[in-house]
Formats: structure tokens, sequence, C-alpha cells
């Protein structure tokens, strides 16, 4: 059982707010890195606008793997390795090593994404950029009020993201009417990409940062479920609103008849939306999505260690330090480990159904959560979510295995 000393503190509702967004806007922009850039404008070239459909579909996934798995952390008080162990003795142990081994090595990956960033924006060394980046992250850490320093940051750059992608969007013109009708009525339905978007939102690490946050936060218990509920909805709300925007100003390039550059589909969309102008607010775009999911990497990946030993519980701010500057001399002097990156990524996909299978079975675990009764409903949408992500996963590291060797 978590042991936190905030959980039997009266929050005042500023404190409690202030700790739902944080944790809501850790979540989303945790999933809005690099990948989640390219992901979206490579979707989007391929399906159109029937790329709308994906995103509502994906939507509806992602809040049901979210909120099941945030309500059984706030009912148990319990973090995800906890609730793994107690649903099977040392599974918890396993879900740790995989979810740090990929928080670790998409980290590497979150950094680069933040050296190409300041590139974009500045024509500084990619390498210079991500330096750059890292020793911020340890500053943030750093700071007595660490976590306060965190969610403002998370927050404020969250909203800005968005704000510059919206001035991509409304001068790249796309087909609003178009993108509506096949919301609802796609001229195709691609499933691949919906449980592939899924995965990019709430796969590997990234449900459990917010998760985990509002449980270091004071934010736990049957009472506060409500607030749990809202902050988990919230989070993949914000994600998503980025998702659409991005969409949108990718669908309007495409759809005047331009083609993406393959090797920077992104960069090339707010470049030929906006010119000069949108290329430097792309490398501001990719820099706050990527230095914001190098904070989340970091402190989610720690918060699966704290609890075995209470020494990293104790110094936990400065395992996190050490997983950045880890993360960052990686890059800096050896580059991106494409065997790590293909590996880590062919198991994140594997790490979703597992945790979200594990707190399926927790919620039904009266030692877990006490006399709590589960929605019917959440169960439902949470099993169909490990049944699609379960099988693309296993299908992925069946294709991914021949590359290692």
């Amino acid at each position: 059982m978590n042991q936190n000393p905030l959980e039997n503190k009266q929050m005042t509702p500023k404190e409690r707010l202030s700790a739902m967004t944080g944790a809501a806007f850790l979540m989303a922009t945790s999933a809005i890195g690099p990948g989640f850039l390219t992901q979206t404008a490579v979707f989007t070239e391929q399906l159109l606008a029937s790329f709308a459909f994906v995103i509502l579909a994906s939507v509806l996934l992602d809040i049901g793997a979210q909120v099941n798995i945030w309500r059984i952390i706030a009912v148990s008080k319990m973090r995800g390795q906890e609730i793994a162990n107690a649903v099977f003795p040392g599974l918890g142990y396993v879900v740790a090593f995989f979810i740090v081994l990929g928080g670790l090595a998409f980290n590497i990956g979150n950094v680069g994404g933040a050296g190409l960033g300041m590139n974009a924006m500045l024509g500084l060394d990619p390498i210079v950029g991500a330096i750059i980046t890292g020793i911020i992250g340890v500053v943030i850490f750093l700071l007595k009020e660490a976590n306060a320093a965190m969610d403002k940051l998370v927050r404020y750059l969250g909203a800005l993201m968005i704000l510059l992608t919206a001035y991509v969007m409304f001068v790249s013109s796309p087909p609003y009417a178009e993108a509506a009708i096949r919301t609802v009525a796609p001229l195709q339905i691609d499933f691949l990409a919906i449980v592939t978007i899924v995965g990019g939102t709430v796969g590997g690490y990234i449900t459990f940062a917010g998760g985990h946050r509002l449980l270091d936060a004071g934010v736990s218990g049957r009472e506060n479920l409500r607030y749990v509920t809202n902050t988990a909805v919230m989070g993949i709300v914000v994600a998503s609103i980025m998702r659409v925007v991005l969409f949108l100003a990718v669908l309007g390039v495409v759809s005047a008849g331009f083609a993406l550059n393959p090797d920077n589909p992104t960069a090339s969309v707010f470049e030929i939306a906006a010119g000069e102008i949108g290329l430097r607010i792309f490398g501001l775009v990719l820099w706050f999505a990527a230095i914001t999911s190098v904070i989340g990497a970091a402190y989610t990946s720690v918060s699966f260690l704290t609890t075995f030993h209470p020494k990293i519980e104790q110094y936990k701010n400065y395992w996190t330090i050490g997983f950045i500057i880890f993360s960052t001399a990686v890059f800096a002097f050896i580059g991106r480990p494409v065997t790590l990156l293909v590996l880590a990524g062919a198991f994140n996909g594997l790490i979703l159904p597992l945790t979200l299978g594990c707190i399926l079975l927790a919620a039904y675990r009266a030692k877990i959560v006490g006399d709590y009764k589960h929605p019917v409903w959440m169960t439902i949408f949470g099993a169909l979510v490990v049944v699609l992500t379960a099988f693309l996963g296993v299908r992925t590291l069946i294709q991914m295995i021949p590359q290692l060797f």
C-alpha cells in the first residue's frame, strides 16, 4: 500500500484544481511527443478526412482505458506496480521493468526531438539543443517545489502547443465540413490506425503519468473518485484537442494537393501552410512536445521504481534527474540506439493490455479495492481495449523480432 503523507491532508478547492489540471496536462503532454506529431501527420495523409473517425474511435477507447486505471489507482491508493504485485506476486516487477525500459528508450527519442526542435527554431546543433533541454529538465527537479513547477510547465507549454498549432490550422484552411461528416461517416476504416493511436495516447507509461501524479498530490480514495474520473477524461480531451487541431492543419495542406516530406512530414505541414514563420513555429511546438514528454517519461518511469526500495522514494527527484541525464547522454554521445528503440517499441505494445488487464482483475479483488463496485461499462470498455491492443502488440512483436538479428 502506498503511504502518502498528503493523503490525510485536507485540500482546498484551489489546491485540488491545481493538482487535477497538472495531472491532466502531465498525461496529455506525455502523449504529445515527437512520435505523436509524426503519427498524426502520416495517418492524415493516408486517410485524409476519414482520419477524423479514427480520432473519435480512439478517444472513446482511450477514455475506457484511462478511467479504469486511474479509478483503481485512486481507490486502492496504490501505484500501478503495486496493484500488479497484489494481483499476482512478482508481476509488478515485470511491469516496472517494461515501463522503465520503454520510458528510457523513448526518452532518448524525446531528447532527440527536443534537439531537432531547437534546430528548427533557432538553428542550433541538435545535440546542443538536446543538452540544453536536458539541463532545463534537471533544473526543474532540483527545485524545492519540483512537482508544482512541473505542473505549471506542462500546463503552460501544453496550452501554447495547441494555440500555435491552431494558428497553422487556420492558415491551412482545411475542409471543416468534410472532416465533420467523415467523423461519423468515414470512407474507410483503418483498425490498425485506431489501435496505434490508442497505444500512442495511453500506452506504456503515459496513462500512469497523471494517475500517479494525482496519488502523489493526495487526490485519492473513494471520496475523490469524481475528481479522478473528471481528470482522467480531461487528460484525454487535452491530448485529443491537440490531435484534432494538428489533423485539420495537415488536412488543409494535403487537400490543397501538397505532398508531405516523408523524412519530416509534420515540419513540411507547418512550412507549406505558413512559410518560414511556420517552420519556426514547428520548431517551437516540437520542442514544447519533446521537453514535456521528457519530464513526463522521467517522472512516471521513476514512480514505478519508488516502492521497491525506500531510498528510491526518499531521493525520487535525484533518480528522476539521473534518468534525464542518462537519456540526454545516450543521445549526445551514442545517438538513438536503434535496437533498443525497436525492442522497446515492440514490448510497449504489450504494456497496455498487461497493465490494464491487471487493473480489471484488481477491480474485483476485495483485498485491493475493499467493497468498491466497479461500473460494468468500464469493465467492458477495458476488456475491449485489452483484446485489441494485445492482438496488435503480439503481431507487432512478431514482425519486429527479425529486425533484431
